[in-house]
């Protein structure tokens, strides 16, 4: 199937020439980015977050394959760029068409993965909030229950009585997400990924990759055994914990934010 144009958001200085791109997770939007958004543009980047093939404003499709997502971000350029990054590395990091950072969530993160591992002058570096790398049988058939009883029931006040600890904001965009959220969607995104595993890609990463984690008591998905396996698969990646849940961040904003802006100030 061929790529999307995925619609978008922006924040911060049009100009600058760090530039950066958010990716949301699954039943979320490019809106539910927004606390990461402006923490980026007061510190003076451009930002822009999409909407994901089948969420919010971007185009409904038949197909939510994993690479299909990545397809779509690997076509997602900034603004003004003149040129289209491909698999090699002729051409340097700087180029308009290039990402200083990308930074994504859940099935976001899988995607961004795929897309970078694919494309390496497409990003120069990662941020992977909680990123769904791997997804067995069980694990599946978890994340799809749970999208369909939210996509069916969710409400200001059952998000809120969830997610006690989250931004009233957080709350608000997220039901409207999930409700702007196509229900084939949501379905197909588990269906349509039987083989749901972004690992292999791992170790063809040549950009700097921060993931932040939570607490897989509060249902965080990287930790254990694949954590290690990731950990292992590039010593490009490391790894930050914060006292969240799989939504870090909304569940702990200030951990993540902190987190990011450390580990990018060393770049």
């Amino acid at each position: 199937m061929s790529a999307v144009t995925l619609p978008r958001l922006h924040w911060g200085p049009t100009d600058s020439d760090r530039r950066a791109l958010l990716v949301h997770g699954l039943g979320s939007s490019a809106h539910t980015m927004w606390r990461v958004a402006e923490s980026l543009a007061d510190a003076g980047w451009s930002v822009d977050a999409v909407d994901l093939r089948g969420h919010g404003d971007a185009p409904r499709t038949s197909s939510y394959r994993i690479e299909e997502f990545a397809a779509d971000l690997a076509t997602t350029h900034p603004r003004g760029a003149t040129d289209t990054p491909g698999s090699g590395d002729a051409h340097p990091a700087t180029q308009r068409g290039t990402w200083n950072l990308v930074v994504a969530h859940s099935i976001g993160g899988a995607a961004t993965v795929v897309a970078a591992a694919a494309h390496p002058r497409w990003a120069e570096r990662l941020v992977l909030l909680d990123p769904a790398l791997h997804a067995n049988e069980q694990a599946r058939d978890a994340i799809r229950h749970r999208q369909l009883a939210a996509k069916d029931a969710i409400t200001i006040e059952s998000a809120t009585a969830e997610n006690p600890h989250w931004h009233p904001l957080d709350v608000e965009l997220r039901v409207r997400a999930v409700h702007a959220a196509s229900r084939f969607a949501l379905e197909h995104a588990v269906l349509d990924n039987p083989d749901w595993d972004a690992l292999p890609h791992l170790p063809h990463l040549t950009q700097p990759t921060l993931v932040i984690a939570g607490d897989p008591d509060r249902g965080a998905l990287f930790a254990g055994d694949l954590a290690t396996h990731a950990l292992a698969a590039n010593p490009l990646i490391e790894q930050r914990i914060v006292p969240g849940g799989h939504n870090v961040h909304r569940d702990a904003p200030g951990y993540t934010l902190d987190a990011m802006h450390d580990w990018l100030a060393d770049f």
